[in-house]
């Protein structure tokens, strides 16, 4: 369920959250408001994505039976 929310985070933030914040004071360094906004979103969706598949226990599985399978 943990993984779920975090994927959706990004969605929410970029999507949704645009709308709340469209204005272009104050200039976040130099960029109007909500530019800055998405380009913190598409950072943060690169760090979020990374945690999620860290958390994901597939990808955990995958790598132990990739690991053992070696010679």
């Amino acid at each position: 369920m943990l993984l779920r929310v975090l994927a959706a985070l990004p969605f929410i933030g970029i999507l949704l959250g645009v709308p709340f914040v469209n204005r272009v004071e104050p200039l976040v360094l130099g960029m109007p408001f909500v530019l800055a906004w998405i380009v913190m979103w598409v950072v943060l969706s690169a760090i979020i994505m990374a945690i999620v598949y860290r958390l994901d226990p597939t990808n955990r599985q995958v790598a132990f039976d990739g690991e053992e399978a070696r010679p």
